[in-house]
């Protein structure tokens, strides 16, 4: 609808919009967005409706407003941008329009009741993207244009949303328009979107356009007051205008209004008074003429303020404690005070006013009122997370109920993926204080909803919760459980090891401590360092090999024990075994699943990786495969889906399908880059993606990931997927850094042969060092490659032997060396590398001048995508043609 004024000195703002709305509704359909940032008062909101008439015949209008009373509200301003749209739909359609997504992201739109696993707020905003792109697909006759008003009060779920949609607008026919007062958004926090919004538009993106609203000039001002007082208002009378408020449209207009109301003449004589009257239109000149409207309207007002947004006439009633007949007179009177507008639900006409009645209600009474607003909203069978915002406000007052009513919404915002909110919730609840017996549980609950968003948070409530009396022992075993991962996350292994023995050490036997054994020998053994790694092996072998797998503790171990044994090189068949027993039917999905919240995905994680690197990579795929499907059907479209589009990755990699691999890899960075910097997926997957770039010959995009990953020392307290000392020193062999490779490459052997990990295939040390030695110091480099084909024997997969063989021929005779490679070949070939199968048939081709062996190479190594390799068989082939 068309604003209630003219709007002044905006046509540059005007004329910004018109160009997005034109883009939008143009053949190409552009979207993108458009952000005007002012401070209160200076005409945002009447621009966002100028813009809503401009685009009323040619879009499809969603909007929204985010309130200061509300900020606490999960997805409140995506609720109202899409539930008028989605109530148009059946629920079988509305159903079909989410797809996969419902389950994550339907709760979180009050659609549905949660189920399953809790939802990753990362999966809850893929699912809205998904949703907001298949609506807007639905409407392809009308582009949709989405109005955010007051997006500094916007909840965070909303605001984090809003951040990360708008990344992607250039790939849909849809124009976001946002509005915020700059100063707020920045105490709000600096990370949402219009700082990140900022970022973009300074790096040029074209699909972004921002706008900073000014004051009025004088001018202007006068060109306002005119409009409304008559030509006949004079200079003087219409500048003191402009001098009392600082040329603020809003209150510029309230002023002028009450010069009408005053029936002042407005000239030089009257100019005089309007400092006073300006006054009245703000602060405690407001809240004075506020009262001037009577006890009950006043009250009425209060009510209305502490509600917020979309009130209900009725709700506000009942806190104001009046009949449904005062409420209308008061609500009569305000309107016409003109301040609230609209009949049910209510509105203030300006987020100013609201401030200042909401600010202007005592503390003693505003809180009281916070009281009954929860009451009324339980009371009405909305829930407990409906009535949270109201409880926050609430003084701490011992009310245990109170207490009980927050862990209860606390549980239903981290149902529907906001785990923010269910720490208000829960930190609210500390402050009761809880009985001292529920208080270790409670924090143990607050350090479980901050796990994914806060390891070191997760930490400190975990250790609090566990250092005073009240977990029972299956508590205790799940804190200190959780406790381990989210040190391991905060690169604290070390740390998380310690905790894990110190509480098995006061467990008694049974499944608890049988898991935190699980976990001790877990993240003992994903240390970069340890003290000695081969009594953990030991300890670890005594502990599993006798198991069958016939419950998850025992699954566990054995898949610690597979692990183990592979980073070892023990015998692949033996470590095969491991691990089928600790699966059932082949699958985690009926033991250790991908969602497990009891044991955490790492174990079925474990096992997909040991079958990589046995040779058993059909098996592999088809686990990584189910964890892909898994996390998105749970909406883990954070870490967890970067990490499972890794490890996809490096079956690709290990497969010698190089351009998928680099596919993949890709991607879990991406992914990863989403939630956060330095995480460990973000080492995993530029350490395979290194990799794979030098596999295909692109070294310099190698070392483009190294850089912008910080891939190099310090490395982080994790091992990293593959050995990443080992792939850093490939890299700086591949750019002739041979002094460099070499340190980095020694190093790295010394720290495995210390633990007594002798995976040639995870960790290329000596074959690479070999090969760096190979010139200057032969004697030693023969020794290395001789030594890894004994540990590759003793391992015995194809991909291992042959990769030993084809290194240790660089140092035999000519006519043995032809013999080591053709068995080379003859072992790759029954393997699944296809990649290493090419490098030793190049190898093979070049010692025996073989063209034909050379072309069947170079074939293999294009269809692997190793581009360097089929450009090194050519030249050889070349050179074979020239020699003859």
């Amino acid at each position: 609808m068309k604003p209630s004024r003219p709007l002044y000195e905006r046509e540059p703002e005007l004329a910004a919009a018109a160009k997005a709305v034109d883009d939008l509704c143009g053949a190409q359909a552009v979207g993108g967005l458009l952000v005007f940032s002012g401070e209160a008062g200076l005409g945002k909101t009447a621009l966002l409706a100028e813009i809503r008439a401009m685009a009323a015949d040619r879009c499809t209008i969603w909007s929204a407003r985010g309130g200061e009373t509300v900020t606490s509200v999960p997805f409140h301003v995506v609720r109202q941008l899409l539930q008028p749209a989605l109530d148009r739909f059946p629920p079988d359609e509305t159903r079909a329009l989410f797809g996969d997504w419902y389950d994550t992201t339907a709760p979180a739109l009050g659609l549905a009741e949660p189920s399953g696993p809790q939802p990753d707020p990362q999966g809850v905003r893929d699912g809205l993207d998904y949703v907001v792109a298949r609506l807007a697909s639905r409407l392809s006759h009308r582009p949709l244009l989405l109005l955010v008003d007051d997006a500094h009060w916007a909840d965070g779920e909303s605001l984090s949303w809003l951040a990360s949609f708008t990344a992607r607008l250039g790939e849909l026919p849809l124009l976001v328009v946002q509005a915020y007062r700059p100063q707020e958004m920045a105490e709000r926090n600096a990370s949402y979107v219009a700082d990140r919004e900022a970022e973009r538009g300074s790096d040029g993106d074209s699909t972004v356009t921002r706008v900073a609203l000014r004051a009025l000039t004088p001018d202007a001002t006068a060109e306002l007051a005119r409009a409304a007082l008559g030509e006949h208002a004079d200079d003087p009378f219409c500048r003191e205008v402009w001098a009392v408020t600082g040329g603020n449209p809003y209150e510029a207009v309230e002023l002028v209004a009450k010069v009408q109301d005053q029936e002042l003449a407005p000239v030089e004589e009257s100019a005089g008074q309007l400092r006073e009257l300006g006054a009245s239109a703000r602060g405690s000149g407001l809240v004075a003429r506020l009262e001037r409207l009577g006890t009950n309207a006043n009250r009425f007002a209060w009510a209305a303020a502490v509600l917020g947004t979309d009130i209900s006439q009725e709700l506000a009633a009942t806190l104001a404690g009046m009949s449904s007949a005062e409420a209308a007179d008061c609500t009569a009177r305000l309107r016409d005070a003109r301040i609230v507008s609209g009949f049910d639900p209510l509105e203030f006409v300006h987020p100013l006013i609201a401030t200042a009645v909401y600010r202007s209600i005592p503390p003693a009474t505003r809180t009281a009122m916070h009281g009954r607003a929860a009451w009324a909203i339980t009371r009405a069978g909305l829930g407990a997370a409906a009535a949270s915002r109201h409880l926050l406000e609430v003084h701490p007052d011992d009310d245990q109920e109170l207490v009980a009513q927050l862990r209860e919404a606390a549980g239903q915002h981290l149902a529907v993926g906001a785990p923010e909110a269910a720490r208000r919730c829960l930190e609210r609840a500390l402050e009761e204080p809880p009985r001292p017996k529920d208080r270790a549980v409670l924090l143990y609950e607050l350090g479980c909803a901050t796990l994914l968003s806060s390891p070191p948070t997760t930490v400190q409530h975990l250790r609090a919760a566990l250092d005073m009396p009240g977990l029972d022992d299956g508590l205790r075993v799940d804190a200190t459980f959780r406790l381990a991962a989210a040190l391991a996350h905060n690169n604290q292994l070390k740390d998380a090891a310690l905790s894990l023995a110190a509480e098995a050490a006061r467990t008694a036997p049974g499944p608890g401590l049988m898991r935190l054994q699980a976990a001790h020998f877990m993240w003992e053994g994903m240390q970069v360092t340890e003290d000695d790694g081969p009594a953990r092996s030991r300890r670890l072998t005594r502990n599993a090999d006798h198991l069958k797998g016939r419950d998850n503790a025992e699954r566990a171990l054995l898949t610690l024990r597979a692990f183990d044994a592979m980073l070892r090189g023990e015998n692949a068949q033996v470590i095969v075994d491991l691990c089928e027993r600790a699966l059932i039917d082949g699958s985690p999905a009926r033991g250790l699943g991908w969602t497990d919240s009891e044991w955490g995905f790492e174990l079925p994680t474990m096992v997909g990786i040991t079958y990589a690197f046995t040779d058993q990579l059909d098996r592999a795929e088809s686990l990584f495969g189910e964890a892909v499907r898994a996390f998105e059907i749970s909406g883990w479209s954070g870490a967890h889906l970067a990490f499972a589009h890794t490890l996809l990755g490096m079956v690709h990699r290990r497969r010698g399908r190089l351009a998928e691999a680099e596919g993949f890899l890709r991607e879990g960075l991406r992914l990863a880059d989403r939630v956060g910097s330095g995480l460990p997926v973000h080492w995993d997957a530029a350490c395979l993606l290194i990799d794979t770039l030098l596999a295909r010959g692109r070294i310099a995009e190698a070392r483009v990931i190294a850089d912008r990953y910080a891939f190099g020392p310090p490395y982080p307290s994790a091992m990293v997927l593959p050995d990443g000392p080992c792939i850093r020193g490939r890299l700086l062999l591949a750019e002739g850094r041979k002094e460099e490779a070499i340190a980095e490459l020694e190093a790295a052997g010394a720290g495995l042969e210390a633990r007594e990990r002798f995976n040639g295939i995870w960790a290329p040390w000596a074959g690479d060092l070999a090969r760096a030695l190979a010139d200057d110091d032969p004697g030693r480099a023969a020794h290395l490659a001789a030594r890894a084909r004994v540990h590759a024997e003793r391992f015995g997969t194809d991909t291992a032997i042959g990769e030993a063989l084809r290194c240790v021929s660089l140092f035999a005779p000519p006519e043995e060396a032809e013999q080591l490679l053709a068995d080379a070949v003859r072992h790759l070939e029954r393997s699944s590398s296809a990649y290493e199968h090419a490098l030793a048939r190049v190898d093979y081709g070049i010692a025996t001048g073989s063209h034909r062996e050379l072309a069947r190479a170079q074939k293999q190594a294009m269809a692997c995508g190793a581009e360097g390799l089929a450009a090194r068989a050519q030249q050889a082939r070349t050179s074979i043609r020239s020699s003859e």
